[in-house]
């Protein structure tokens, strides 16, 4: 491994040179059944010919056009994006890189959308203990993790932290002369594989409506098909029984299946809030992503296909349950977006996943989620035999 990289990264030791499907073989030629999808975001594996073809056809003919310019796979992919979020009322959108940018842009969407509306003093973001929103200062000032927020400070104010699942206190924290916008996630991801109840989902959409205040959901890991719905906040419904209408809506990851991108949604409250030099980003829209971005559009926003992500996370967990396994406490999750509670701390057992390959006897990849959580993010094409052959190896390590 090389060592000219800082040392940010808590990194197994493999190095990796190919992959095929569900596969990832390292630079020795051993082979690892790929859990994680590259945290979310390879969602139709390594290698998806689709994929393949469409970016080496767009990096013939055009790699980038600055932002005074439109691309035309750009706008189309923008067009594709906005109709298949079109279910939770979104009409337009910011392209960028990352999903930190996506909610960077979320938020300041609520605070011009308050301030041009209100006036100065309601410009708070309500966030929730457990969440991720990002390591730029401001999205890890978003982030509801103490463990984030050390050596890195001051951050950027005007953020509160509600706990998960209290209805009461989120009513209390939604202060309708203070509180420009509530950022939170259907299914937390780094925290553990934590779904909200539907419960206060409906509380949250219910006292945001009632309060003017804009729900905006951070997608960027459950989105795109990850639980079995696009959006993983259309399984929700309000209080009428109605599907959840966001304000905003933010993605990255999957979006593109392993290229750089994200991008922040509005609904029509807040569609024309950004104006003429309100926000940017010079790789964003890149015709590379794009042309990406369109064929996983074209993949995965497919009944039939979120149909499947479902029933593979159903047998994931069903498969999990069936070992009574005096080792594994609790199962979480919804689609391919699974957590797992163990005894044991987490950490060895991704390290004796990877160091059980060798030339004839294959590696498992998998992510942790917290101290003693197991957290699996299969690419959407594995199969029922890959997902057999990873948890039969799972099982042996526990």
């Amino acid at each position: 491994m090389s060592d000219v990289f800082m040392n940010t990264y808590h990194r197994l030791p493999v190095t990796f040179a190919k992959g095929d499907g569900a596969w990832l073989t390292d630079i020795t030629g051993k082979r690892y059944l790929d859990f994680t999808a590259g945290i979310a975001v390879n969602c139709l594996g390594h290698g998806y010919p689709a994929l393949v073809k469409a970016i080496a056809d767009q990096a013939a003919k055009l790699n980038h056009v600055c932002n005074y310019y439109q691309s035309d796979v750009s706008a189309a992919f923008a067009e594709k994006l906005v109709a298949a979020c079109s279910g939770a009322g979104m009409q337009k959108l910011f392209l960028g890189n990352s999903g930190a940018e996506a909610n960077e842009g979320a938020c300041k969407i609520a605070r011009k959308y308050s301030l041009k509306k209100y006036g100065e003093g309601r410009h708070q973001i309500v966030t929730l203990r457990g969440s991720f929103h990002g390591r730029t200062i401001t999205t890890l000032a978003a982030t509801g993790q103490d463990k984030f927020h050390q050596d890195f400070g001051p951050f950027t104010e005007g953020f509160l932290y509600a706990p998960g699942g209290d209805i009461d206190a989120l009513d209390r924290a939604l202060d309708r002369n203070t509180v420009a916008g509530l950022l939170i996630e259907a299914i937390q991801g780094e925290s553990g594989i934590v779904p909200q109840t539907p419960e206060y989902i409906a509380a949250a959409a219910k006292l945001c409506a009632e309060r003017d205040i804009l729900l905006m959901f951070d997608e960027v890991q459950c989105g795109v098909g990850r639980t079995g719905t696009f959006l993983a906040c259309e399984a929700y419904h309000d209080e009428h029984g109605l599907g959840v209408k966001p304000d905003v809506v933010t993605l990255a990851k999957g979006l593109s299946a392993g290229l750089p991108v994200g991008a922040v949604l509005a609904g029509e409250k807040a569609a024309d809030t950004l104006g003429n030099s309100d926000h940017g980003s010079t790789f964003g829209g890149n015709p590379l992503a794009a042309a990406a971005g369109l064929v996983v559009l074209e993949t995965v926003n497919n009944p039939a296909f979120l149909k499947e992500i479902t029933r593979k996370g159903e047998k994931i967990r069903a498969d999990i349950r069936a070992w009574n396994h005096p080792k594994v406490k609790e199962i979480r999750g919804r689609g391919l977006m699974i957590g797992v509670d163990i005894t044991d701390d987490a950490w060895p057992i991704l390290e004796k996943a990877i160091a059980r390959a060798d030339a004839k006897t294959p590696g498992l990849l998998i992510l942790s989620a917290g101290p003693k959580t197991l957290r699996f993010l299969p690419p959407y094409i594995i199969s029922d035999a890959e997902i057999e052959q990873g948890l039969g190896i799972l099982r042996d390590l526990l």
